[in-house]
């Protein structure tokens, strides 16, 4: 899934975006109960290239998702800093500051958002090493 296609406008429509693109996270374990064979599959299977293709996929989705949330995070810190110089410049309407303080909270879920996906990344990426460390070690592991 593309970063260009998440939308930013509504969060709770935007997680539903980064659920579906937790999918890989989600399901590692199944995914390397899958790529790495068992002791009688070994000879017909190639576990160091399938780790090394898994470890690619996970990468390009992590890429994509953290792609996904700062692009969210720029467009939200954009508007905030829009309607604070319009405040700044006077205007003081109740519809100008209620929608002030939704962009404030926004930026601060996409801000925790960050932190999220951290903590998947740390947890999928630890998986993944557990399991395919004695097939394919990536350089910067």
């Amino acid at each position: 899934m593309a970063a260009t296609s998440v939308e930013c406008g509504d969060f709770l429509e935007f997680q539903d975006t980064l659920k579906r693109m937790r999918l890989i996270d989600d399901k590692i374990i199944y995914m390397l109960n899958t790529t790495i064979p068992t002791e009688s599959f070994k000879a017909q299977l190639d576990p160091a290239a399938q780790c090394k293709d898994l470890f690619q996929q996970i990468e390009s989705e992590h890429a994509q998702r953290e792609q996904a949330i700062n692009k969210c995070l720029n467009v939200t810190k954009e508007k905030v800093m829009q309607l604070k110089s319009l405040r700044d410049q006077g205007d003081e309407s109740p519809t100008l500051i209620k929608s002030l303080r939704k962009e404030q909270t926004t930026l601060r879920l996409l801000q925790a958002e960050l932190n999220v996906e951290e903590v998947v990344k740390k947890r999928t990426v630890q998986i993944y090493y557990e399991r395919c460390r004695g097939f394919y070690k990536p350089p910067h592991i």
